[in-house]
């Protein structure tokens, strides 16, 4: 099995917006290209044709797809991106510019016993960063926070992950100890890797009763309807189906299963309305179909 795995981020119309922040804050980082909405569909996504569907960027090796989507979903704490930086300075000037606008403080910018210089906070989007000072490159992971009625399912959401993914591995696992009994036994940082996608995973210990949602999903870009079907079935095992490729697994966190071939097509401008059109109204993708419109 051929695949990666990107990150999509759900935006109302702010995709581009927040791309080009984004970009300018981190080192290594490029927007790609861009996807439109065409005047097909329109009755599904009720866009205006030309306005930007998707904003394709990365930072370093994170591969990221920012989608307007629409006012439904709003980031959540539950998913958020784990920054290990190199210098005091930069760490100092990325807080900065996070700061910017209507951000939040969940944890202060200050030294921890477990980290010299470390701080959570929310971005003027909604989205949620931890950064922390490591003397190493910079590097950014997708953090998994299990909390509410997912509360204490890490440990099995890892086990499953790294089971349906070939060439996954555990980096490693810590508990909560007798320190704290009410979490002893649970996760307080983990490291995982799916394919060569980094993730992290922790059993929250505050009291947030935070949950997944579809506003942060990660994409599996497949090359063969074999593939396609093997990760769907995997993947929505005690979970929800949704629309476009979407699903929700048994622990809530959201995925889109598509074609790699998906994206050259939607930046063809002669092909990209007839296949919004044939893809909109599916559920799990046929490629063929896609091909064939």
């Amino acid at each position: 099995m051929t695949h990666e795995i990107y990150t999509c981020l759900w935006f109302d119309t702010q995709a581009e917006e927040a791309a080009r922040f984004y970009t300018s804050i981190f080192e290594n980082s490029i927007i790609n290209y861009k996807n439109y909405y065409t005047k097909e569909g329109f009755d599904i996504h009720h866009k205006e044709a030309g306005s930007v569907l998707t904003v394709n960027f990365q930072i370093g090796d994170l591969k990221f797809v920012a989608l307007n989507g629409g006012p439904e979903f709003k980031f959540s704490q539950a998913n958020s991106f784990f920054v290990n930086l190199d210098t005091e300075s930069e760490i100092d000037r990325i807080w900065e510019r996070l700061s910017e606008g209507n951000s939040k403080v969940f944890m202060p910018l200050d030294y921890y016993h477990w980290s010299k210089k470390y701080g959570w906070i929310r971005d003027k989007y909604g989205l949620s960063w931890q950064l922390n000072l490591t003397g190493t490159p910079q590097k950014i992971t997708p953090f998994l926070m299990f909390d509410g009625a997912e509360l204490g399912k890490g440990r099995e959401a890892i086990d499953f992950y790294t089971t349906v993914f070939p060439d996954s591995q555990l980096d490693n696992m810590v508990f909560y100890g007798q320190e704290n009994p009410d979490y002893e036994g649970l996760i307080v940082h983990s490291v995982f890797n799916l394919s060569g996608q980094e993730f992290m995973v922790m059993d929250s210990g505050l009291p947030n009763n935070i949950i997944f949602n579809e506003a942060v999903s990660y994409m599996v870009y497949c090359q063969s309807q074999k593939e396609i079907d093997y990760f769907w079935d995997k993947l929505t095992e005690g979970g929800l189906e949704g629309q476009c490729g979407w699903l929700k697994d048994k622990f809530g966190v959201s995925w889109q299963v598509a074609p790699s071939i998906l994206p050259e097509l939607l930046n063809d401008p002669e092909r990209a309305g007839r296949v919004i059109q044939a893809f909109m109204p599916m559920k799990k993708f046929d490629i063929n179909t896609i091909i064939n419109a």
